[in-house]
């Protein structure tokens, strides 16, 4: 039987039949009092409870709130008020999303200052607070059933200042529930709807509503108006964060990103947050903007996160966390929050030279000369946009906070850099921020996050290279990449990091590579290729032997543990796979020797490369998509290598 149905039943009615208006002081007194304790037991007594008995003081409140559900409907017998429960939780609510069809809740029923209006209100919050209290005990049947009852009181009235407040409320109750079974539309149904109402009482009336605690409350313990308004914009505020919630499930991230970014703002107005869980959802929010291209709002964002986690306070030293479990505690989840606001930060400047990049690339991956000065005469209407973006942009902070956050905005552009100045004020933001990250997640009990960190570091060493026009300082740039990389890719374990491991491989394949191609371009410079001294060849040697080194690491780690490579790659490692056959080839054929029987034994390497290409494809038609250049060229090299080895072959036959 339903948990409602057998409150109902167990109100013993009094033989006088009383109503509301005729309950005396002390009646009146005695429920309010019942009342203050079922929200102190909630509230604060329930914070206490043992691990063994974790609803002990939910109960209790429970309790009281079924004697005051019972006396209130001893209350209104003598009205001939109809009971409020009956029907099973096991129905399906069938409110609906917004469309503009459904019954007004603002012109029909009770007025919510009539007697009639505030029986229905006071029934309906106790019913409420039930429905609240089975869901917080894991009884989500009974507290649906609650809830719904609720709802159904409040059928009988219309929307006013004296009720609204629980109008939003049972249905933010509503939409969490439903969200929590992933029924998302059904919770959206009931969000949206708290969404409407809230905004057209606030156009139509806008007066502070009575809050649902004041239908219990005495008349010297009622709300300022202040406080009132304080706690009806923080249930919108709840319903503005489930519905961000609601929509990021339902697919629509843009408008997810809106709810949440409005939410946090209100949340940051109202003086109701939790510092450091703020911090962290306005970083997680950067990131939605940064996919997106919206570096101002990303950059916003990173930058109050970073303010209002400093409202968390010191982290505590090592040897306090020592002496104290609590501190020990804090101090971790501050050094772990603030790690992961920096890693949010690395992101943020990591995306904006590498979007940068794109703009100012040529087809060959070069800087674009006329390209960046066509974008350095575009700058001057780049920044007025930017003014006016920040104009009429929702932004965070209060009286308080507003100007540090506008401080470190300043710290960091927004805009594309556009030459190698711009892009070194912003690699070394990130770069900063790569060091307090690491010093979070360390090698040592914190592998992955750790390496992701360091291929992070890379590729802003990386996106900066690209601006610097001195080839012999962005060899060293790239340099050191390979430092921090190799160590970490020789010393990993293969069988519990192999993926990690074959990034590791193929990235470090690829920098020697642009080092090598660096190098010679730099002895270009100086001298035509025949002329290039020992010491440039052995370097070019080297360079380009440690690129195809690392590239057949990679393929190795595919093969099976005989030894044997894949007749057919898995769709994840098709391209990298086939990429870097290509690259063995290309490198196996640049090798300089001055020995024709070194120079056959690479090139015959480089054509055996080559032909798995074009074999690899036409056996398996589908991946010549994955790599149409390499495959290109992999068939005009199989054409032209028999040639040259042939050619290299006579001379050898010549010279015996």
């Amino acid at each position: 039987m339903a948990a409602t149905q057998q409150e109902a039943r167990s109100c013993v009615r009094t033989p006088e039949r009383t109503n509301m208006a005729s309950v005396n002081s002390s009646e009146w007194r005695a429920i309010c009092d019942k009342f203050t304790n079922a929200q102190n037991l909630t509230e604060i007594e329930s914070r206490n409870d043992k691990e063994n008995d974790p609803f002990r003081s939910k109960y209790k409140a429970k309790e009281l709130l079924r004697e005051i559900y019972c006396s209130l409907k001893n209350f209104e017998a003598g009205e001939g008020e109809e009971e409020g429960g009956g029907e099973s939780g096991d129905q399906r609510p069938t409110e609906q999303p917004v469309d503009g069809q459904r019954e007004d809740l603002f012109g029909q029923g009770f007025s919510g200052d009539s007697p009639a209006g505030l029986r229905a209100a006071r029934l309906g919050a106790v019913e409420y607070y039930l429905g609240v209290n089975h869901v917080d005990t894991e009884e989500l049947s009974a507290g649906q059933e609650h809830l719904m009852n609720c709802m159904k009181l409040l059928e009988r009235c219309r929307v006013s200042s004296p009720n609204v407040s629980l109008f939003i409320q049972v249905r933010n109750q509503l939409g969490i529930l439903w969200a929590g079974r992933d029924e998302t539309e059904t919770a959206q149904g009931f969000l949206e709807t708290a969404e409407s109402i809230y905004q057209r009482y606030m156009k139509e009336d806008g007066s502070p509503p009575t809050d649902m605690t004041e239908y219990f409350a005495a008349e010297e313990n009622l709300l300022t108006h202040q406080e009132r308004i304080k706690r009806f914009e923080l249930a919108y505020t709840h319903t503005m964060y489930y519905l961000a919630q609601v929509y990021k499930n339902l697919g629509q991230t843009e408008r997810a990103a809106t709810y949440c970014h409005t939410t946090l703002q209100r949340q940051l107005q109202l003086n109701q947050f939790t510092p450091m869980e703020w911090a962290l959802n306005a970083a997680t929010l950067s990131q939605y903007y940064i996919t997106k291209g919206r570096y101002m709002e990303g950059r916003h964002c990173l930058s109050a996160a970073t303010v209002i986690s400093d409202l968390a306070g010191e982290v505590p030293s090592e040897a306090a966390a020592q002496e104290n479990e609590t501190e020990s505690e804090r101090r971790e989840h501050l050094r772990q929050k603030r790690a992961e606001i920096a890693r949010c930060w690395i992101k943020y400047c990591l995306n904006l030279l590498q979007d940068a990049k794109k703009q100012l690339e040529d087809n060959i991956g070069e800087l674009d000369t006329d390209r960046q000065e066509e974008l350095k005469r575009a700058r001057r209407r780049e920044e007025e946009e930017e003014e006016k973006g920040r104009k009429s942009a929702l932004l965070f902070g209060s009286e308080d906070t507003f100007d540090s956050i506008a401080s470190i905005e300043e710290k960091v552009m927004c805009l594309f850099p556009l030459d190698f100045t711009e892009a070194r004020s912003v690699f070394l933001v990130g770069q900063n921020h790569v060091t307090q990250a690491k010093d979070y997640f360390q090698m040592d009990g914190y592998v992955t996050d750790h390496i992701e960190i360091l291929q992070d570091h890379s590729a802003l060493f990386r996106s900066l290279a690209f601006f610097e026009e001195d080839l012999e300082r962005r060899c060293k740039m790239h340099k050191r990449r390979v430092d921090m990389l190799e160590p970490i890719c020789n010393d990993l374990n293969a069988q519990y990091y192999l993926m990690i491991r074959r990034q590791l491989m193929f990235e470090l394949a690829e920098t020697y590579n642009e080092m090598m191609d660096l190098k010679l371009a730099l002895a270009n410079r100086q001298a035509d290729t025949q002329s290039l001294d020992n010491h440039t060849i052995k370097k070019f040697n080297h360079l380009c032997s440690a690129s195809a080194k690392y590239f057949q690491m990679f393929l190795d780690s595919l093969c099976s543990p005989e030894g044997k490579f894949p007749e057919r790659l898995e769709e994840e490692v098709l391209r990298p796979a086939l990429v870097a056959r290509f690259r063995v080839a290309r490198l196996h054929s640049r090798l300089i020797s001055t020995s024709p029987t070194v120079q056959l034994d690479n090139l015959n390497k480089s054509l055996e490369n080559y032909k798995y290409v074009v074999q690899y494809c036409e056996a398996n038609p589908e991946a010549g998509a994955a790599v149409e250049t390499e495959l290109e060229l992999s068939k005009e090299m199989v054409g032209l290598l028999p040639l040259k080895i042939n050619r290299l072959n006579a001379r050898m036959d010549s010279n015996n």
